[in-house]
């Protein structure tokens, strides 16, 4: 059953690490309770043991300039995955316009290292992203918009999107600053808006993060 509170979603374990052998490291951001039982949770290597606020304050430190939006009007299953590429990508913050509940499953529980804000509508979130001073850069295939392999993306931006099928609403669409499209070469007329959103991030990375050979 999917999980929809507004509590985070519930801890997925992988194989994880086992009690700390040896002293115990000296710091705040150690959580005895993992360093005494193991630490199995869905983290990289540098995050093990830590607790959860001190994975969150680090994060905190090199979070990119992007933000990401999804409209959520009719409980998009989508949204958990897309929060999940927001924090892979280091995302600063995702932001759900309409409902406040949405699916966590696809989340990982992600969720609790993602800082996640509330809109209630299209109107809140975009004069949020005015006092910002954030463009709203829409994602979705429509004419006149741009190509996403030919668009410079501002280094400080909202991408915005919307739900599976309907894609984003015309209010949204009015809203926003520039529509960017993703080229697509086969039969099928979109994107999963979870795969769609990984793409645009994954763009935006590959222009405004610098990567040593």
């Amino acid at each position: 059953m999917a999980d929809n509170n507004d509590n985070p979603s519930v801890e997925l374990t992988t194989n994880g690490v086992g009690p700390w052998r040896g002293d115990l490291p000296d710091g705040d951001h150690w959580d005895p309770e993992l360093l005494a039982n193991g630490d199995s949770r869905n983290v990289i290597d540098r995050y093990r043991y830590w607790t959860m606020a001190a994975i969150v304050a680090d994060l905190d430190e090199h979070r990119h300039g992007f933000h990401v939006a999804i409209e959520n009007w009719q409980h998009d299953m989508n949204i958990g995955s897309i929060v999940r590429s927001a924090n892979a990508f280091a995302a600063d913050t995702v932001h759900i316009i309409g409902r406040r509940r949405w699916n966590k499953r696809g989340a990982m529980v992600t969720d609790r290292y993602q800082h996640v804000m509330n809109h209630p509508d299209v109107a809140a979130f975009v004069l949020w992203a005015r006092e910002a001073h954030l463009p709203i850069v829409a994602i979705d295939n429509m004419e006149g918009a741009v190509l996403i392999e030919t668009f410079d993306f501002p280094e400080r931006c909202v991408l915005l999107f919307g739900q599976e099928g309907p894609g984003l609403t015309s209010e949204a669409l009015a809203a926003s600053d520039v529509q960017v499209e993703i080229s697509q070469f086969g039969s099928t007329r979109s994107l999963n808006a979870s795969a769609a959103a990984a793409v645009a991030m994954h763009a935006w990375v590959t222009q405004h993060v610098a990567f040593g050979r």
